[in-house]
Order: structure tokens, then sequence, then C-alpha cells
């Protein structure tokens, strides 16, 4: 991508996660096995989703049987302690072979020198990649990962409440506040310290939706207009009580799912997720309806560990994956997201879910949840954005005094 990036080394790394205690065990290459099979291992977080887990387990026993010289098993690693495991033991030469990191962990582990360079192992070129979720897979011109999965956030809404989604956001406005009465809610994001990630997630919508940004790719650009404008569209929504004030993800989700909450904006990961709480309910999708079609994306890229010792046989695994047949079968089992390459989604899937479409075409106009240019300062920068947003939230600041001083306290850490 060419844009600054903040350097930390392999030792920083490793430093700034020495607290964490838990490792991953039996992991990484054997190094050749006395049956000349080398013995891989690929950690991701969804290896224990219920839902997706055991048919991912299952296309990777279908690579196994292909193969007669490498062999790959999965671990599956909780994912709120998966990032800090994972790069702990990979900053000190250990670790799996093959990971799946979400965005501010791949930036973490490829600024520290803790992910292989693939150029040489992996010829890019010969792939139909999608180019948009793919630039952020290229740092300096060298590749250090490829899209495992890529989920592009849209309005997820009830169509028993909602007959006609809206198609702006004084609509979109107007919808939230018609429907909210006794305990129907309208609207629903979280809007709570506690839930930090999670506020930054939804926050991420309403800047770039607006025509915002955090940065230009050089400099900060927490308090400029056009963010003002869109997070100030979010605080009128929250002053407008129309959301379940004080409800975690967890709560308004399944209200969500029970009929309660008529809308929210989402990743397409949270299809299965509904459909698992409530079968029966009547929803769709569209694209956020905010004045800039642009909105954010959930990247999961899968990397080889600089300290594997079967980095061949690894980047044979992500070949696999990567040719068409293969792409196809993990995009049906992840669903409503979409892969490193183009595919075609079959009839069978494009029945039971019609409105794949919707998240598909968003993918052009999708961005990783990362400050550009600052993408492994994401975390100290998000702490601060939101512990700012939220003060303006609750009356301790106007919304403008907020974004000046977080613009103040993040470009203080980031020089």
């Amino acid at each position: 991508m060419g844009n600054r990036r903040a350097r930390f080394g392999i030792t920083g790394a490793t430093c700034a996660l020495g607290m964490v205690a838990a490792l991953l065990t039996g992991c990484g290459s054997d190094g050749g096995s006395s049956d000349g099979v080398t013995k891989l291992t690929f950690a991701a977080s969804t290896f224990g989703d219920p839902g997706r887990g055991p048919q991912l387990t299952k296309w990777l026993d279908e690579f196994n049987s292909s193969q007669d010289k490498v062999q790959v098993s999965a671990a599956a690693v909780p994912y709120p302690t998966f990032g800090q495991t994972v790069l702990t033991q990979m900053g000190s030469g250990k670790g799996p072979d093959l990971v799946r990191f979400d965005m501010p962990e791949f930036e973490a582990a490829s600024d520290a020198g803790l992910v292989a360079p693939l150029d040489k192992m992996i010829d890019a070129g010969k792939y139909d990649l999608l180019k948009q979720p793919d630039q952020f897979m290229v740092h300096d011109g060298v590749r250090h990962g490829f899209i495992f999965e890529a989920s592009n956030y849209a309005m997820f809404y009830n169509a028993d409440l909602i007959p006609t989604p809206p198609t702006t956001y004084e609509q979109f406005t107007s919808t939230a506040k018609s429907l909210t009465k006794g305990d129907v809610y309208g609207l629903a994001f979280r809007q709570t310290e506690a839930e930090e990630a999670g506020v930054w997630q939804d926050i991420f919508n309403y800047v770039y939706g607006f025509g915002g940004a955090w940065s230009d790719g050089k400099n900060l650009t927490i308090n400029s207009a056009e963010n003002l404008k869109g997070l100030q569209a979010y605080k009128d929504l929250y002053d407008a009580n129309v959301i379940p004030r004080g409800a975690d993800a967890a709560t308004f989700r399944r209200m969500f799912a029970e009929g309660k909450v008529g809308m929210e904006l989402n990743n397409g990961g949270y299809v299965t997720a509904t459909r698992g709480q409530n079968a029966k309910l009547n929803f769709t999708v569209a694209p956020i309806p905010f004045p800039v079609r642009k909105q954010g994306a959930i990247l999961a890229p899968i990397v080889i560990n600089e300290a594997s010792e079967g980095k061949d046989e690894a980047a044979t695994f992500i070949k696999w994956a990567l040719e068409p047949q293969n792409q196809v079968k993990l995009q049906e089992i992840l669903g409503a997201s979409s892969v490193a390459t183009t595919t075609q989604r079959s009839a069978e899937s494009l029945k039971a879910t019609p409105f794949l479409p919707v998240f598909d075409g968003l993918t052009d106009t999708s961005l990783p949840q990362i400050v550009l240019g600052f993408e492994a300062k994401t975390p100290d920068i998000r702490k601060v954005v939101v512990q700012n947003v939220i003060a303006a939230l609750q009356g301790k600041a106007d919304l403008k005094s907020a974004l000046d001083r977080a613009q103040q306290q993040a470009t203080d850490l980031v020089r």
C-alpha cells in the first residue's frame, strides 16, 4: 500500500504481550516426521464456532485427503484471547504454522516481522483476487497474507416491522423513531466504553458513511468536519432514545432476533448467528443508507508464521485454498462473507439467502476498521477516540471539543 506504518521490533511485540500467560500447546510443524509427512497447525478462532467450525474442519480434511507429504490440523483458540495468545507465542519464535488473524493483530504481527513474506512462495498473479480487500494484504510492496474471509457491513432490518427499507439517513432516523414504542426499539448499536472494540466498529460506519476518515494516510484527521458530521448523526440517534441504552451487543442482538429491535448495522457473519437465535425471523439486509456508500468490513487474513519450519508446506495449503473449487466451498461455509477471489454464488445458496448479492455488492466500497497509515497503532487510537465519543454521549463534553481532544491525544500517541 505504500503508506507510512508504525514499526516496532519482535522484542517490543513480545514484551508488550508478555503479560499473557495462555499459550497454544502442540503447535508448529514437526520439521519432518518419521513417515515423511510434514505436520502443520492452522490456528483460527472460527474453528471453535459451533456453526461454521465443524464445516471448516471438514474442508481442512479435504486438503489432507489430497496430500501425501503434508497434513494440516486445526487449532481452535477462543476469540477473546486469540490475538494475544498467538502473537505472544509467535513473538517467542514458536506458535502455529498458519494463522487466521483479524486485521489489528495482522498489522501488529507484520510490523513486528512475525509473518513470512509470501511473494516468493505464492504467485498472487495466478488468482482472480478481490482488489479492494486484497490491497491491505500488501505492506510496502511485500505481501504478508491472503484474505481468508471478508465480511462487509450492511443494514439488517426486520421485514415484518419495516416492509420498505430506508434509503437515506433522514428516512433511517424517522423509521427508527416511528418503531420505538413500548419494549420495541427502532435501532440498536454499542454505546458503552466496556465494549470499546464494538463501539469502534459501529462508529466507523457513521464516520465513513458521511465522507469522513480517521486519517489521510499520513496525518490523523479525527476532528475533521466530516467526522464531526458523521458522529453527530450517531449522537443524534442516541439522544433520540431510539436504542436500548446500556444494552450490550449480546442483549440487543437477542432483542433483534426476538423482533424487539427493527434495525442494526452489522457484518455478514451476523447472518448465521441471527438464524441460530431465531430461524423463523423474517429479516433481510440493505446497504447502509448514509450519504456516502462506504462502510466497514471485517477482514481476516491467513498468514504463515515466520518461525515455522514448514513454510513451503504451509504455502502449499494456501495455494490449495485459493483454487477456484476450494474458494467456492469455503465461501459456502462462511455464508454471507466473501473469500480471497471472485466467486459465483450457487443457486442453492441464493435461494436460501436471497440477499447475499447485497453483501457482495459492497466489497468495492468496504474498508477494514484500521487507521490507514497508523495500522499497528489502531488499538491505541481506538481507545482514545471511543473514550471521548462516549464522554460526548454522556454529556460530559460537547462533541466538537471531544473530537479536538481525541485528535490531540492520539497525535501525541503516534509521535
